[in-house]
């Protein structure tokens, strides 16, 4: 096959940035497989605290553990904690026995009531927690407390995130959370190199399945011709987020490619600048092709958004109706600035794109790419005309209401597009209240449809991950959530 001049190029850059990529990562094995070998797209931006979105990292390498889990449906199961039970504000967690921390301590209702206290009263919060008060309380040894300010049914899922994990005090001694040998998971975090690698031995005193690795070896690969060409050559074994120009590249029986409730968004400033005007959004709304975008940008590799949620949320398609918007107005050569971010190789292009694309609708546009640690603070300061962002949208708890309010009320702490919108305010609150079950699901999509009224947000496309996984790799996972990727069972033949 002939390859296009982009990956002939790219392929030639990605050569000369995995020279030792993965040197001196040990692979022999003292249990069932090898050590596996995992390129990550995003560098620690917190040193892997898990009061950031690093939480993330600790859950894919199964080393911080939370209260509960989700299943696939996004319904809370057991995991710290082996049961629940609410009365009015107040729920009552029972705490799993026989748990210790990797640094030999005991899980305790202590140690739990540490961990949410301090996520509780972080600066900020983490976003799983917007709008939300909580506190916790250790009733005896094995039983914790846990209210909020308002009656909220969501609490089970909210204590999934992995922002939300359990560690051991000693992660809570210094001036930021450390979570190297402090969590309770089959893996535990032995050494962190900056923003370049890390490494996870087996836990042999993890109160579950054993895991069938001995360890992990973590290298962060930013660039994702990069990522892809270490599977290429053998020099990983797991390679989450392929880009989709790379993915034609690689063998078919590596690659795996799962609808996920990841949306692309083009978010408009609503306070200030151009898109203050109602009309102009609406103009850039219409100025938008889409599909285009996928075709050209994603070869095919995602799905056209009808809205903020997904296929991976297919009763959002089921619920949606019509939504009335504002009529567009003529841009008249107005001059907006697009933010966007290099992490995911995708969006430079897809930035390249509606460049062109509002221009012809008249707009003048000017793009500002760097990397997303270098842009997160001016996106969300409202310094930006518009900013895209691939966004997950039910990443946090498995319900999407918690990304909506984050993103879309008035005291979202990710509101991008500065929204303060009184019915956008009384939608999400009510999504938020309302129980588990389809009223909650139609309420959700009732604030969609009030989000996307505003137009301050921009659904392009819905993504799809692309996970590369070496042919001797067992049991990986494949989380559209992406909350897990190496396992207890996952392991290197």
């Amino acid at each position: 096959m002939r390859l296009p001049a982009r990956h002939l190029v790219s392929a030639a850059v990605a050569s000369a940035l995995l020279t030792g990529c993965f040197s001196g990562a040990a692979t022999e094995s003292d249990g069932d497989g090898k050590r596996v070998r995992v390129a990550m797209m995003q560098p620690p931006r917190s040193g892997l605290s898990p009061l950031s979105d690093d939480a993330f990292k600790l859950s894919r390498w199964s080393t911080a553990e939370t209260l509960v889990k989700l299943d696939t449906d996004g319904d809370a199961v057991p995991a710290l904690a082996t049961k629940w039970q609410q009365s009015g504000r107040t729920w009552t967690f029972e705490i799993r026995d026989g748990v210790t921390f990797h640094d030999g301590t005991k899980l305790d209702a202590e140690a739990v009531v540490r961990s949410l206290t301090t996520a509780a009263t972080a600066s900020p919060k983490p976003r799983i927690l917007d709008g939300v008060a909580l506190t916790a309380k250790a009733e005896d040894a094995d039983t914790v407390t846990v209210t909020t300010g308002d009656e909220d049914p969501l609490v089970p899922q909210r204590l999934s995130s992995p922002q939300l994990s359990i560690l051991a005090a000693k992660a809570y001694t210094g001036k930021t959370v450390n979570p190297v040998g402090a969590g309770t998971g089959p893996f535990e975090l032995t050494k962190v190199n900056g923003t370049s690698s890390a490494t996870l031995d087996r836990y042999d005193g993890y109160w579950g399945a054993k895991s069938k690795s001995p360890g992990i070896d973590v290298k962060f690969v930013p660039d994702g011709t990069a990522r892809a060409a270490a599977l290429r050559s053998g020099e990983a074994d797991i390679v989450e987020a392929v880009p989709v120009s790379q993915a034609a590249l690689l063998d078919e029986d590596l690659v795996t490619e799962v609808p996920m409730p990841r949306t692309n968004t083009l978010y408009l400033n609503t306070e200030k600048g151009a898109f203050k005007s109602a009309g102009l959004r609406a103009a850039a709304r219409e100025a938008i092709d889409a599909e285009s975008i996928v075709q050209g940008v994603y070869e095919g590799r995602a799905d056209v958004a009808e809205g903020l949620l997904g296929p991976a949320l297919p009763w959002a398609a089921e619920l949606r109706s019509t939504v009335k918007r504002t009529a567009a107005t003529e841009a008249s050569g107005q001059t907006i600035t697009i933010g966007t971010f290099t992490d995911r190789a995708e969006l430079p292009e897809v930035a390249a794109t509606l460049q062109q694309q509002l221009q012809k609708a008249g707009f003048k546009v000017e793009l500002d790419v760097r990397e997303y640690a270098a842009i997160e603070s001016d996106a969300l300061a409202g310094e930006f005309d518009a900013f895209i962002l691939s966004r997950a949208t039910v990443l946090d708890s498995g319900d999407p209401a918690a990304y909506l309010y984050s993103d879309f009320a008035s005291d979202g702490s990710f509101n991008i597009s500065q929204l303060s919108d009184s019915r956008v305010d009384a939608a999400l609150k009510k999504a938020g209240g309302t129980r588990t079950g389809e009223a909650r699901r139609q309420a959700v999509i009732d604030a969609e449809a009030a989000v996307l009224a505003t137009d301050a947000a921009v659904p392009m496309l819905h993504e799809r991950v692309i996970q590369g996984d070496a042919a001797g790799v067992v049991g990986a996972a494949h989380d559209p959530r992406e909350r897990e990727l190496v396992t207890a069972a996952t392991y290197v033949k």
